[in-house]
């Protein structure tokens, strides 16, 4: 999926691998194979980029139902593009972001975005990859944690363009299904065919057990689809199984196939692993801007391709040459969209200040000399020696509540502790918004 080489992302567990395609048919850039770039018009270019599948795609065909581009151009109604999300937690990162893009540029070219709450699904909870039985939420939960997602995206989607987004909840129908329909929909899928899902088929091996109200989940979203009547679904490449069971509860109902579109998992800030919260290697959407921007004028070279390719509207020419300054547009351009392009830009000059070795800059941070310190320390303790914290029991209360950074990271332990000054040398400690000092052995 990078922009500069021939190449697609595939995941195997939580590590994301780049592989070399061979075959020329399925050598992927931009989201698109080499052969059929040639093919691609360019007014369509929003739809392919960085775009890993589109199901089915006969990209000569002129059916409808067939060519997703034929389904737009010969539509005399805006399409409904639908992407489903289950609140079952309350931070949306960068890594979920990629799709809200894609919704957006549907959005952009006249089309009708359906953002579908999950919150009765959510109390099921969706087994895609996972090895064990999901945690049920209960409706309070559900809601509260469906709000604070609608409120993360509102820089991403156009809430106010009327015709442009719908914010539906399945609860609206799933819950008014009696045991007949139930029934019915049980009866379209074979536990041959349900055990064939990635993350069932591992626990069946595996002898974990598996409910069978899991077995209901992509039966009932697939049946969302049909209830919205959606022309578009888009997912991760983990979704494509839930997706294609929505095309096939189309047709059971008499309704026309809706097309997937499967967007690829974004790298973690380490460049390596998916991004995830559980890896820490995550951006979240609701970060201050300063946090935002450190954490991403740090992402390794070799992930800036992608990350600029699903998380800005920047093209290969835009970004310079030098890796650096690479980093830096990427942190601007992204921090920019979340919080505005002035707050963006001050984030940038406070990430200077805070850069080790940037002599000029360093002058306005105070530095804290660790010779005194009697290591291993603990860091609340050199909050409570250096004067950012009156003493070493509101060091520990900073970190508990998440005030601490390191260098720009968070610290979330308030055990941590370190061996030698050298392991803090030249490193900035910050407490809130302004608390600063420069460690140095």
């Amino acid at each position: 999926m990078c922009l500069s080489s021939a190449s697609a992302i595939n995941q195997k567990g939580d590590k994301i691998v780049v592989m070399i395609v061979e075959e020329a048919a399925e050598t992927i850039v931009e989201g698109h194979s080499v052969e059929a770039q040639s093919k691609i018009d360019p007014a369509f270019s929003w739809l392919y980029r960085g775009t890993v599948e589109i199901f089915p795609e006969q990209r000569d065909s002129q059916d409808p139902d067939e060519n997703l581009v034929q389904r737009i151009l010969k539509s005399d109604r805006p399409l409904r593009i639908k992407f489903g999300i289950d609140p079952t937690g309350t931070d949306i990162h960068l890594g979920h972001s990629t799709i809200y893009r894609k919704l957006r540029a549907f959005q952009d070219a006249g089309h009708t975005a359906i953002l579908l709450i999950g919150d009765f699904t959510a109390r099921i909870g969706d087994p895609t990859g996972k090895s064990e039985v999901r945690k049920q939420l209960t409706e309070a939960e559900v809601k509260q944690n469906a709000q604070t997602y609608l409120d993360q995206l509102r820089p991403i989607l156009d809430f106010d363009t009327p015709g442009r987004l719908e914010i539906r909840y399945n609860s609206e129908w799933l819950s008014k299904l009696d045991l007949t329909d139930i029934l019915e929909l049980l009866s379209t899928m074979t536990v041959g065919q349900m055990l064939a899902k990635e993350g069932f088929a591992e626990r069946y091996e595996k002898e974990t057990p598996i409910y069978l109200h899991e077995f209901l989940y992509p039966l009932m979203q697939g049946y969302d689809s049909v209830a919205l009547q959606a022309d578009v679904e888009l997912g991760g490449t983990d979704q494509k199984f839930n997706l294609t069971v929505g095309r096939d509860l189309q047709r059971h109902f008499g309704q026309r196939p809706q097309f997937g579109l499967l967007m690829p998992i974004l790298p973690g800030t380490d460049g390596v692993q998916k991004m995830s919260k559980s890896l820490g290697n995550y951006v979240a959407l609701s970060e201050d801007p300063l946090t935002m921007y450190s954490k991403l004028e740090k992402i390794p070279d070799e992930a800036i391709a992608i990350y600029a390719e699903l998380l800005t509207n920047l093209s290969p020419e835009d970004l310079p040459e030098n890796p650096r300054d690479r980093q830096k547009m990427l942190a601007l351009e992204i921090v920019s969209q979340f919080h505005g392009r002035a707050a963006a830009e001050e984030a940038q000059r406070a990430a200077l200040t805070l850069v080790k070795g940037d002599a000029k800059q360093a002058e306005s941070v105070p530095e804290f000399s660790l010779a005194g310190i009697q290591f291993p320390a603990k860091l609340a303790y050199i909050l409570g020696a250096s004067g950012l914290c009156k003493s070493s029991s509101e060091g520990r209360r900073q970190i508990q509540g998440g005030a601490v950074r390191l260098d720009g990271e968070k610290v979330g332990n308030p055990d941590l502790s370190f061996d030698t000054a050298a392991d803090l040398d030249g490193k900035v400690l910050q407490v809130g918004k302004s608390r600063f000092a420069r460690l140095v052995a």
